[in-house]
C-alpha cells in the first residue's frame, strides 16, 4: 500500500493529518509497518557498537517510531471522536498488539543496559534521561525472565479489557438511552431540545458520561427523571465484571513491580509521590463536604415539600437557587451562542492575556464536518500552531470533553503543535447553538489544555506540552476557567443571540451570588468517585472481590462519603476515566490540581488580573515548560511559594 497516507509525513500545513485521504483500511497496515520499523530502530540503538551517548541513545529513541506515532495518534483520536464498527474492530485487534509492542521496547535488556550507561551535563537532557530510566524501571526492565513474562501477559489482558470496557460504555450511551413516546413527558426541555432528540416517532435522550444527567435539572415529570437517573446508574452492567478483573490484575502487576498496590505504583510517578499525601489532602475535604451536602439536602426537601430522591436533587437545586438568589440558569442560555463564546470569549481571553490571535482555515479539513480548523499566531505574527474544535455530541463520540495533541511541539523535529478540543454539546436541529453555563465553563477549561500544548517550548516530544504528571495536567486548564466570568471577557461574549444586547448586569450578579450554592453536592459527588477509584486501586495482590456493587458500597461507607442522595459522579460500571481512560488511581488529580489552580487565581487577582505581563509570566514560567522540569518547581517559579490548601477550601465554601 504505497499510497498509505501514514507512510510519509503529511504535506499539509503544520503536518495536519490528511483526514480526507485516510480510510479505515489504512490503519492496520500502518500499525504493522510502524511497529516493525520501530522495533528495527530500537534494536539498532540497543545493539550499537558505539559508546552510549545521549544523542545516539535517548535522542535516537525520541526520533524512532514515526510511522507508528502518526498512525496511533490519528487512530485513537478517531476512536474517541468518531468511532464506527470498523474502528472498534480495529481497536480490539490492535490494542493488545500495541501493549505487546511497548513491552518489547521497555523490556529490551540490551537497550536498558545502554540507557543506564548514558551520561550528560545538560540539565534538560539530564531531566529527560531520568524520565526514560524511570519509564524502564516502572515497566519492569529490572525483573527476571519469569516475572517479565507474567508482566507481558498482564499488560496484554489489561489492554484488551480496557478496550472492551470503553466499547461497552459507548454502546450503552445509545442502546440504553431514555426513550419516551410522548413529548409531554419531556416537559421542561425547550422545543429545540425536544426536536433534536426526536427519532422515528419517539424521543431518544442518550446517556452522557456522568451519574447526574443534565436533563435532571430541567425535566418537570418526576417519573421521567426517575427513569433517566435509573438508566444512568445501571448502564453497562457487563463492565462490573471487567472492573473487578482489571483491578485484580493491576494489583498483581503492582506487586510484581515492588509496590503494595496499584495506587502506590501510580502515585509514585506523580507530584503527590505517596499514598499518604493523597489521603491527607482528601481527608481534609470529606467532612466539610458531607456536612454542606446534608444542609443543602434539607433546603431541597423544604422546597420540594417531600423527602427527595437522588433524581430530584438537580431539579430542586435549581428551584432553591432561583428562590434564594432569584437566579434561573436557563435565562443565561440565550447569551451563550457557541461561535461567539469561542471567538469573543475563549479566543478573546487568550488574545488579551497572551497576545495570540486565531484565523479560521476553511481550506484545512478535520475528520468530521463538525470540525473547524484555526491557525494560531503569536503577537508578532509568527506562526504558533493549529487548533481544531469539535464541539458537538454524536453517537460515534465518547462522552465528556477532552483535548488531544495531533502533532507534539518539539525542537528536535522542528514541529509546531496541532491540538484539538472535543466537547459534547447537543447539536440543534436548526438555529443557533446555545450553551449552558457549565458548557461554557467546560469550553474555557478544555482550551486551557490547548494553550498548554500550543505554548510548549520543549526540545523533545517526550516532555512536550501536556506530557506532565496526571495530577498536574488539569491545573493549567482549571486556571483558564477563571476567565469565563471575568467581567471584561464576559461582557465581550455574553450577548443575546438575537438582539446582540449584553447579558444584564443583574443576571451576572445573581449568577456570582449563586455560584457557591450546591458546592456540597458537587464536592461530595466528586470525592465519592475519587475515593471509589482509590478503593479499587488500593487492593493488594491476592485480594478478591466477589460483588462489585457490594465492594463499591462498602468502600464509600469506609471513606465516610456514603450519602444516599449523592452517588459518585461515576459509578464503577461507567467509570471510564479509571478503567479505560488512563486515570486509574489518578482521579484525585482534579482536586489536587485545583489546589494549585486556586492559588494561581489568587495570584492573578493580586496582580491585576487580565494583564499581558501576567499572561507572559504564566506562559514563560509554567505553560511553556511542559514536562521538561519538575512541575512543582515550575509552579514555585510562577507563584513564588509552595501551594497551600486554604484558597481551595475558601473557593468551595468548605472553610
Amino acid at each position: 500500500m504505497a499510497e498509505n497516507p501514514f507512510f510519509a509525513s503529511s504535506s499539509l500545513p503544520y503536518q495536519l493529518p490528511p483526514f480526507e485521504e485516510i480510510r479505515e483500511e489504512h490503519y492496520l497496515p500502518a500499525f504493522e509497518r510502524g511497529m516493525a520499523e520501530h522495533l528495527a530502530e530500537v534494536d539498532a540503538i540497543a545493539n550499537s557498537t558505539e559508546d552510549p551517548t545521549f544523542d545516539n541513545t535517548i535522542a535516537a529513541l525520541e526520533r524512532s517510531g514515526q510511522i507508528l506515532n502518526r498512525t496511533a495518534t490519528v487512530f485513537f483520536s478517531i476512536a474517541a471522536s468518531d468511532s464506527t464498527d470498523g474502528i472498534m474492530a480495529i481497536e480490539t485487534e490492535v490494542s493488545p498488539k500495541l501493549t505487546k509492542h511497548s513491552d518489547e521496547v521497555r523490556l529490551n535488556r540490551a537497550l536498558w543496559e545502554r540507557v543506564k550507561r548514558v551520561a550528560t551535563e545538560d540539565a534538560e537532557e539530564a531531566w529527560l534521561l531520568e524520565k526514560y530510566r524511570d519509564d524502564f524501571i516502572r515497566a519492569g526492565a529490572d525483573l527476571g525472565e519469569q516475572e517479565q513474562a507474567r508482566l507481558r501477559e498482564l499488560n496484554e489482558e489489561l489492554s484488551r479489557l480496557s478496550t472492551e470496557f470503553s466499547q461497552n460504555l459507548l454502546k450503552a450511551s445509545t442502546e440504553e438511552a431514555l426513550v419516551v413516546d410522548d413529548a409531554k413527558e419531556l416537559d421542561g426541555f425547550d422545543e429545540a431540545k425536544i426536536e433534536s432528540i426526536r427519532k422515528d416517532g419517539k424521543y431518544v435522550l442518550p446517556l452522557l458520561n456522568f451519574t447526574n444527567q443534565p436533563g435532571l435539572a430541567q425535566l418537570t415529570n418526576r417519573e421521567t427523571r426517575r427513569r433517566l437517573y435509573t438508566l444512568s446508574v445501571e448502564r453497562a452492567r457487563p463492565n462490573l465484571e471487567l472492573a473487578v478483573r482489571m483491578a485484580t490484575l493491576r494489583a498483581e502487576r503492582a506487586a510484581l513491580l515492588g509496590f503494595p498496590s496499584h495506587a502506590a505504583y501510580t502515585v509514585a510517578d506523580q507530584t503527590a509521590k505517596t499514598v499518604d499525601a493523597v489521603e491527607e489532602m482528601l481527608g481534609q475535604l470529606v467532612g466539610p463536604a458531607v456536612r454542606n451536602a446534608k444542609k443543602e439536602a434539607e433546603a431541597l426537601a423544604e422546597q420540594a415539600g417531600f423527602a427527595i430522591e437522588p433524581w430530584d436533587w438537580s431539579f430542586y437545586a435549581e428551584k432553591v437557587r432561583e428562590a434564594r438568589y432569584d437566579f434561573d440558569a436557563d435565562a443565561m442560555r440565550p447569551y451563550f451562542e457557541l461561535n461567539r463564546v469561542f471567538k469573543d470569549g475563549v479566543f478573546h481571553a487568550a488574545t488579551q492575556l497572551y497576545g495570540v490571535t486565531f484565523t479560521e482555515r476553511p481550506d484545512l479539513k478535520g475528520y468530521h464536518a463538525d470540525v473547524t480548523v484555526f491557525e494560531v499566531f503569536n503577537e508578532d505574527g509568527s506562526a504558533l500552531g493549529l487548533f481544531l474544535l469539535d464541539p458537538y455530541a454524536r453517537p460515534t463520540k465518547r462522552g465528556g470533553a477532552w483535548m488531544n495533541n495531533l502533532v507534539d511541539q518539539s525542537y528536535l523535529f522542528g514541529d509546531k503543535p496541532v491540538v484539538m478540543n472535543n466537547l459534547n454539546i447537543t447539536k440543534p436541529a436548526s438555529g443557533p447553538t446555545l450553551l449552558t453555563y457549565d458548557e461554557v465553563n467546560t469550553a474555557f477549561h478544555e482550551f486551557g489544555h490547548a494553550l498548554h500544548g500550543l505554548f510548549s517550548e520543549a526540545r523533545y516530544p517526550r516532555v512536550s506540552g501536556t506530557n506532565v504528571p496526571r495530577d498536574f495536567v488539569e491545573y493549567p486548564s482549571q486556571v483558564n476557567e477563571m476567565w469565563t466570568t471575568w467581567p471584561e471577557i464576559l461582557a465581550n461574549y455574553a450577548k443575546h443571540h438575537e438582539s446582540g444586547e449584553p447579558m444584564p448586569a443583574e443576571l451576572v450578579e445573581k449568577m456570582r451570588a449563586a455560584e457557591k450554592f450546591n458546592q456540597g453536592f458537587m464536592t461530595v459527588e466528586y470525592l465519592a468517585a475519587t475515593l471509589l477509584d482509590w478503593a479499587w486501586h488500593k487492593l493488594a495482590a491476592g485480594e478478591s472481590v466477589e460483588d462489585a456493587e457490594a465492594f463499591e458500597a462498602a468502600a464509600l461507607e469506609a471513606a465516610q462519603i456514603a450519602f444516599p442522595l449523592v452517588r459518585p459522579r461515576y459509578r464503577t460500571n461507567y467509570f471510564a476515566h479509571i478503567f479505560s481512560g488512563g486515570y486509574s488511581a489518578g482521579y484525585y488529580s482534579y482536586i489536587w490540581s485545583e489546589v494549585l489552580d486556586a492559588e494561581s487565581v489568587e495570584w492573578f487577582k493580586e496582580n491585576g488580573g487580565l494583564k499581558r505581563e501576567n499572561g507572559d509570566h504564566f506562559r514563560k514560567e509554567l505553560l511553556s515548560r511542559g514536562g521538561g522540569m519538575d512541575p512543582l518547581t515550575a509552579f514555585r517559579n510562577f507563584r513564588g511559594r509552595d501551594p497551600r490548601i486554604e484558597p481551595l477550601l475558601k473557593r468551595r465554601g468548605l472553610d
